[in-house]
């Protein structure tokens, strides 16, 4: 089949982001330069953070927040396995090393018991991960290390719009980290940004971002002369582009009405689905809402078909699924750290869950066939797949 005919998502994007970048384009500053800020002071103000800086990417925005938090060559930051591989390979890009912690497998993100388990000696941060949108307890977590000294860092790569104990999410972290990537629900293409609570944080973050310079590049007043050049410390290229920028502004002001729409649609998932044995469908925590980054389905025992089985069937119709979340300890620059009685949470998720599509161009009608699909386990195209997968262990 050459196309998904139900796609898992898609990109908002409209006529408005089209002629934000023509602006810019027309401006003839297209680098960092002032959509960059604005879009810095914008989002700021939406998660209720003190200070907002703008990176090329969500990797480079962890990769930033360990390095102003203080991260040396040689500790250990713990982090969940059960997240996108980023989250570990920022740990190891400032010569750390991440010690993985288990998740919860019914919310899929990591407890402070979990936390507390893989604390070593030689801790000094700990990222955490809202996983598929879905908040993380926070407050839990920082009442372990907040006494130890040891800094929390929320990774909500794909969380913005989800809600913690009434506040965004990342509003009560000291530092939080962001992505939007072409796959987040709200996108620039690529991007990231760093929210924090210390001004001195941020000041460093956007040093590093530039190569260590400390009077970053800005569209000169008419008239004036630009400072010279400084720079005080060994940095990197992470900066957003005022194009990318112009694109995330106009994502902000669509943010509630995405959010609406993909609950919207895991709403309907629940009411269709209710009643069916054997599948454990994604829900809010009793401490916050999530913007259903993804909407995951828990395939158990007492369902007639495995999560493999009922992948392939929902595949052979058209439908594109994926599968719930992965494991990082299971891939191979991080197996020979999987701790020695495995992580049974994060393994569980990894082996029985998938995310169903709710892109914006759901219909009702295509949400239906999905239902069916996954209410009928006697279906054909769901008994054959089971039949393969079944017979192939």
């Amino acid at each position: 089949m050459a196309e998904w005919e139900i796609g898992v998502d898609a990109p908002w994007l409209g006529q408005a982001e089209l002629n934000a970048v023509a602006e810019v384009i027309a401006s003839g500053w297209v680098g960092q330069g002032p959509r960059v800020a604005r879009f810095e002071q914008d989002f700021a103000g939406l998660v209720d953070a003190n200070y907002a800086v703008a990176t090329a990417n969500g990797t480079d925005a962890l990769h930033l927040a360990l390095l102003v938090a203080g991260v040396r060559p040689g500790e250990d930051v713990v982090v969940p396995s059960l997240a996108f591989i980023a989250t570990a390979n920022a740990v190891r890009s400032v010569g750390a090393t991440p010690v993985f912690a288990d998740v919860d497998p019914v919310t899929g993100t990591a407890t402070a018991a979990t936390v507390e388990r893989a604390l070593t000696p030689t801790t000094t941060a700990v990222i955490i991960a809202d996983h598929g949108g879905s908040p993380v307890d926070l407050q839990s977590i920082r009442d372990v290390t907040d006494p130890l000294g040891i800094v929390v860092i929320e990774d909500t790569a794909g969380g913005v719009g989800s809600t913690c104990l009434g506040r965004p999410v990342g509003a009560a972290a000291e530092i939080a980290t962001w992505s939007f990537d072409g796959r987040a629900i709200l996108t620039t293409g690529d991007g990231g940004m760093l929210t924090t609570t210390h001004a001195a944080w941020a000041a460093r973050a956007r040093r590093l971002r530039e190569h260590g310079m400390i009077t970053p590049s800005a569209d000169p007043r008419p008239g004036s002369v630009p400072p010279a050049e400084e720079y005080r410390e060994v940095g990197g290229d992470s900066r957003l582009t005022d194009l990318q920028a112009a694109v995330g502004i106009v994502q902000l002001g669509r943010l509630p009405e995405i959010v609406r729409r993909r609950r919207q649609i895991a709403d309907r998932y629940r009411d269709g689905l209710r009643g069916v044995r054997g599948l454990r469908l994604a829900a809010d925590p009793a401490w916050g809402t999530g913007n259903v980054g993804s909407f995951w389905v828990e395939v158990e025992d007492a369902y007639r078909v495995d999560r493999d089985g009922l992948l392939a069937a929902l595949a052979a119709a058209g439908i594109a699924v994926r599968r719930g979340g992965s494991a990082i300890h299971r891939h191979a620059p991080y197996r020979a750290l999987t701790p020695p009685d495995g992580l049974p949470g994060s393994e569980r998720f990894a082996d029985r869950t998938l995310a169903l599509p709710v892109s914006r161009t759901l219909t009702a009608a295509q949400q239906d066939q999905i239902v069916a699909i996954l209410r009928d386990p006697g279906a054909p195209a769901l008994a054959n797949a089971q039949t393969v997968t079944r017979s192939g262990r």
